[in-house]
C-alpha cells in the first residue's frame, strides 16, 4: 500500500503551560499503549468485556484476552499495509470488535478516527480525505446492498479530491477465522506522550463535522481523573448503549475510564430499555449513561414493566439538558444516583459529584474535572459576566483543545488569541462553580444528543430545484430535547416538491440529520439587516406545530420519518 502523508501539525499548547501541566502531574508520559499494555496485565485475570460480535456470537473477556486481540488486530492491521502514525476511520456499532479495532490500532501506533455507523457519505468522505485514512473499519452485511454502494460511493469522492481512497477492513472477517496470532514481542510504537494519539469528530457546527486532535496525555488526564471523580474500581460494571465512538461513552468516564479502573464494561448492540434491562439484571450492571431521551424512555418502561435494577447504582445523563422536572423522577422510578455530565469532544468535561446537594444535582450540569480547567462567561463583546448571569462559555485547559485538524478557518472562528475555545453554549455560573446549560449559540439542533449544524442541512435542501430557500430550525421538544424543523420556501404557484426528504437522503447526510418535519412558508421572516431571523421562525414554528396538534387536518406540515 502507498505510504500516507504524514499527520499534519496542530496547534498545540504554548511550551510554558505544557510545563505547568506536566509539573502538576496532569500529564504524564503514558501513550496509549502502554496504558493498554499496563492494565490488561494488572488485571489478566478479570473480565474486561462483554458483548456480541459482527456475526451475533456472545462474549466474555478477560483483560488478558484483550491483550492478545488487541495485538491480534495490530498485526491484522499492520499486515494489510498500515503503518505507525496512519490515519483509520472506525465506523463500527457497538460490537466487540470495536475495542479489539481501537486498541488494536493503539497498539500499533496507528491514530483512530472516532467516526459513528450512522454517518453517511458525506461525513465519511470528509473524514476519510482530511485524515488521508489509510482504512476504513466496518462490519459489512454482505446482504446490505445500500452500505456497499455506500462504501464505493466514498471510495469514488475520496478520489475525486485527488487522495487514494481507503483499503476497507471488514471485521466480519475476524470472527469467521482465527487470523494471524500476533507476535509475543510486538514492540510498543515510538510515540511521545503529547503526540496526536487519535482524531475525534465534533458536533459539527458548521457543516460537516470537523476533526479534533487529541493527544495521548491530555486525555488519559481526563480519563483518570473522570474515573476517580466518578468512583469507578474494579466492582464497576459500565453498560454502553450509546455509540461507543462518543467522547461520552469512551472518556466520561466511560470504556477508557472502566478499563483504566480494572472494571467491565457491557456493550449493547441497541439502546432500548427492553436490550438494556436485560443486560442489567444479567450481568450485574452498576453504571450507565444515557442522553435525556433515553433516560426518559428508560423511567416509561421501567413504570410498566418492573425490571429488576438491584445492581444499578449510577446513570449518568449527558449529551443534552437534562429537563430539572424528570431528574428526581429517573431517581426515584430507577431507584439510581443520577450524575449530570456537561462535555464536549473539543475537551472540557463537568460532573455532578456525589457529595453535591441533591438540588444542585438535578438542576445544574456539574462543574469542571480540574482546577486548571478555566472558565469564562462572557457578553457578546467577550465580557466577564457575574455569576448567576447567562452569557457564553469560553474554556481552556489540560484536555481543551487549542486547534482543530486541517481546518484553519475553524481555529479562527472557534478560538480566542489568547487560546479560549468558544463552545457554543450559553451558560449560567453559579458560586459554587457548577454550570448551568441555557441554550446554544452556534447554529446547531441538539436532537437528542446528536449535533446537526444546520447550515449543511440548509445548503444541501436548497440545492432541490424547486427549492428557493430553507432554514432549519430546532424547536423544543419534551422528548427529544429539540426536534429537527427544515422551513422551506417555494416557487409560488408551483406544487411542494414532495420527493424532498428522498432528495436530502441521497444526498449522503447522516440518518440523524433528516428533519423530523418539513414547513412550507410563503416567505420567511427576516431580521432589520435582511437575514432569516431563526428567532421569530422558532416563535412561529412553536405556534404553528402546536395548532397543528390540535388540528390534525392542517396541512402546511410535511412529517419525517427518519430512521435514526
Amino acid at each position: 500500500m502507498r505510504s500516507r502523508a504524514p499527520l499534519a501539525e496542530v496547534r498545540s499548547w504554548p511550551e510554558g503551560i505544557r510545563r505547568r501541566y506536566r509539573s502538576l502531574g496532569l500529564w504524564t508520559t503514558e501513550t496509549f499503549a502502554g496504558f493498554i499494555e499496563d492494565r490488561t496485565a494488572r488485571f489478566a485475570d478479570r473480565l474486561a468485556a462483554v458483548g456480541t460480535d459482527s456475526l451475533g456470537a456472545q462474549h466474555h473477556w478477560t483483560y488478558a484476552e484483550l491483550a492478545r486481540r488487541a495485538r491480534g488486530a495490530a498485526v491484522r492491521f499492520q499486515e494489510i499495509g498500515v503503518a505507525p502514525g496512519d490515519r483509520v476511520v472506525v465506523a463500527l456499532p457497538n460490537v466487540v470488535e470495536y475495542l479489539e479495532a481501537v486498541l488494536g490500532l493503539f497498539r500499533l501506533g496507528a491514530l483512530p478516527v472516532f467516526a459513528l455507523p450512522t454517518h453517511r457519505e458525506a461525513e465519511l468522505t470528509q473524514f476519510c480525505t482530511l485524515a488521508d485514512a489509510a482504512a476504513i473499519v466496518v462490519a459489512r452485511d454482505p446482504g446490505d446492498a445500500d452500505q456497499t454502494a455506500l462504501l464505493h460511493t466514498v471510495a469514488d469522492r475520496v478520489a475525486a479530491h485527488g487522495v487514494l481512497p481507503p483499503l476497507v477492513v471488514d471485521v466480519s472477517d475476524w470472527s469467521r477465522g482465527p487470523g494471524s496470532v500476533s507476535p509475543a514481542g510486538l514492540p510498543l510504537p515510538a510515540h511521545d506522550a503529547e503526540d496526536v494519539a487519535f482524531l475525534q469528530v465534533s458536533g459539527g457546527t458548521t457543516g460537516v463535522p470537523k476533526l479534533i486532535p487529541r493527544t495521548h496525555a491530555d486525555y488519559l488526564y481526563s480519563v483518570r481523573e473522570s474515573a476517580r471523580i466518578c468512583g469507578l474500581d474494579t466492582s464497576t460494571v459500565q453498560l454502553v448503549v450509546l455509540p461507543a465512538a462518543h467522547n461520552f461513552a469512551m472518556s466520561s468516564p466511560g470504556i477508557l475510564g472502566v478499563l483504566h479502573a480494572g472494571g467491565t464494561v457491557v456493550l449493547a448492540r441497541d439502546p432500548s430499555p427492553r436490550t438494556a434491562f436485560r443486560l442489567i439484571e444479567a450481568e450485574g450492571v452498576t453504571h450507565t449513561a444515557l442522553v435525556p431521551p433515553l433516560a426518559q424512555a428508560w423511567v416509561s418502561a421501567a413504570r410498566r414493566r418492573a425490571p429488576d435494577l438491584g445492581s444499578l447504582g449510577v446513570v449518568q445523563v449527558g449529551g443534552a439538558r437534562l429537563a430539572d422536572s424528570v431528574a428526581p423522577q429517573l431517581e426515584e422510578v430507577l431507584g439510581v444516583r443520577l450524575q449530570q455530565v456537561f462535555g464536549m469532544a473539543e475537551g472540557l468535561v463537568n460532573y455532578t459529584r456525589a457529595d453535591d446537594p441533591v438540588h444542585l444535582v438535578h438542576t445544574t450540569q456539574g462543574r469542571p474535572i480540574s482546577a486548571e480547567d478555566e472558565i469564562r462567561v462572557v457578553d457578546a463583546d467577550d465580557r466577564d459576566v457575574a455569576d448567576g448571569e447567562e452569557g457564553a462559555l469560553l474554556t481552556r485547559g489540560p484536555y481543551t483543545i487549542r486547534g482543530y485538524y486541517r481546518d484553519p478557518r475553524a481555529d479562527a472562528d472557534c478560538f480566542t488569541a489568547d487560546g479560549y475555545y468558544r463552545t457554543g453554549d450559553r451558560v449560567r455560573r453559579l458560586p459554587s462553580g457548577h454550570l448551568v446549560v441555557t441554550g446554544r449559540d452556534k447554529d446547531q439542533i441538539n436532537r437528542a444528543g446528536e449535533k446537526v449544524a444546520v447550515d449543511e442541512l440548509e445548503s444541501v435542501a436548497v440545492a432541490h430545484a424547486d427549492v428557493l430557500d430553507a432554514v432549519a430550525v430546532g424547536v423544543p421538544d419534551d422528548y427529544l430535547g429539540e426536534r429537527i424543523v427544515l422551513v422551506v420556501r417555494t416557487e409560488p404557484g408551483r406544487p411542494r416538491p414532495a420527493n424532498l426528504l428522498d432528495h436530502l437522503r441521497a444526498s449522503g447526510l447522516a440518518t440523524f440529520k433528516i428533519p423530523d418535519e418539513v414547513v412550507h412558508l410563503d416567505e420567511l421572516p427576516v431580521t432589520a439587516v435582511g437575514k432569516n431571523s431563526r428567532r421569530d421562525l422558532r416563535r412561529l414554528l412553536s405556534a404553528h406545530l402546536a395548532a397543528d396538534r390540535g388540528d390534525p387536518s392542517r396541512s402546511a406540515v410535511t412529517a419525517a420519518t427518519p430512521s435514526s
